[in-house]
């Protein structure tokens, strides 16, 4: 008997430790799990805490990485880096210099303008609004109106001229006070909008001028930080296969960056066009801003047409006319869309557009509209990243599923 305890306490002790075994290693796939949650958010916190410095490096990251293989071309012909990216950067500045200041003087008019456009939009609806709400309460004026009828039929002469009067006043008091809260509107619209741009036009004029040197510090000592880290750092354990990699990684990302420059280039060019033989005012105003709006995929195309229907109406009055901006402008992004980009393009930065979606709502709520912008080439980044390190491969063909 008592060998037969033994041998059952024996036998019963491998499956008690099993079981602490699976309990532990449970435990710890918890925590690790944990783990990777806290650390997800405290990267999200991070980039949020710290996007005025975060926006910089990236936009001058794309940058750089545009203009870095023309600098090793002027390498290779016995340029100096610092000549060929001075020359880059005076070359990539000077049209965008050129185009705002032409842009300057169309910009503050329809500034100028604005408030008073939503001034006029609120008073148009306003008005409808109240119409309807005469339409729903018209028997009860029509009560009100035999009411003040029969108390004018009953009142003497003197009363009624006395009651005629006091509406009039109160009229014209109504009148005042109405147009005293349209003019408070756009003078307080105006003002507004003009002391927000004038303090943020510091800090976005610093944020420019340090981009612009971290972008030239990047071409002239980038690749040799590169060179020395792939070198001398142990933490690079395949030298070559590193070297080949980033080569790869910048070469396509360039070549999107490029090409989604050059289609948007020509999209606002090709409206711009358009809309200087059909006469629309500030044409050249409207095809830079719809070229800059359609780096954002779907929302940047209908952001566009909303604007252009505003300044429709603004110019034509509520008439068919004023949907010839918008309509002409969806005509030109539609053939943009559906066969230029997809033909150019091809199937290698295929993205699903509701990742695309999902992905500008989180950059926006990062880094507002600069991260709105740059959002489709960090998602392209690290689509191109992860395909070349050839890890999480279910990741990558979840944002490139198709519709």
């Amino acid at each position: 008997m008592a060998n037969n305890n033994n041998q059952m306490n024996t036998s019963s002790e491998p499956g008690d430790s099993l079981e602490k075994q699976a309990g532990i290693s449970l435990r710890e796939a918890r925590q690790t799990q944990l783990l990777k949650v806290f650390l997800v958010m405290s990267v999200i916190y991070t980039l949020y805490l710290a996007k005025t410095l975060f926006i910089p490096l990236v936009f001058s990251a794309f940058v750089a990485l545009l203009l870095s293989p023309l600098v090793a071309l002027g390498r290779k012909i016995y340029i100096p880096r610092t000549i060929s990216a001075f020359v880059l950067i005076g070359l990539l500045i000077a049209p965008f210099s050129f185009l705002g200041v032409e842009l300057v003087k169309p910009a503050e008019r329809w500034m100028e303008t604005l408030p008073k456009i939503s001034a006029q939009i609120t008073e148009q609806i306003n008005e409808i609004s109240e119409k309807f709400e005469q339409e729903q309460n018209q028997a009860e004026i029509q009560a009100e109106a035999e009411r003040k009828q029969k108390e004018a039929e009953e009142a003497s002469f003197f009363d009624n001229w006395f009651k005629d009067d006091e509406p009039e006043a109160k009229v014209e008091e109504v009148k005042e006070v109405k147009e005293n809260v349209v003019t408070g509107q756009i003078k307080q619209g105006s003002i507004e909008i003009f002391l927000s741009l004038l303090a943020s036009a510091p800090f976005l004029i610093a944020q420019m001028f340090g981009s612009v040197i971290l972008i030239l510090f990047l071409l002239i000592f980038g690749p040799v930080l590169f060179k020395i880290f792939i070198q001398d750092f142990p933490v690079v354990v395949d030298k070559e296969r590193t070297v080949q990699l980033v080569g790869q990684i910048q070469k396509r990302l360039s070549n999107y960056i490029i090409t989604i420059s050059m289609i948007n280039g020509l999209l606002g060019i090709a409206t711009a066009t358009a809309f200087y033989f059909l006469g629309v005012e500030d044409a050249i105003l409207w095809g830079a801003l719809v070229g800059m709006l359609n780096f954002v995929p779907y929302l940047g195309g209908l952001i566009s047409c909303t604007i252009l229907l505003m300044v429709g109406v603004v110019q034509y009055g509520l008439v068919s006319a004023a949907f010839l901006p918008p309509a002409v402008f969806l005509g030109i992004n539609i053939l943009e869309s559906q066969f230029i980009t997809p033909a150019v393009l091809g199937q290698s930065f295929r993205l699903n557009p509701l990742i695309i979606i999902l992905w500008l709502a989180v950059m926006g709520w990062l880094w507002g509209v600069i991260g709105v912008l740059l959002a489709v080439p960090i998602l392209v980044c690290i689509k191109i990243i992860l395909e070349h390190l050839d890890v999480l491969p279910h990741w990558v063909k979840l944002l490139e599923s198709e519709g």
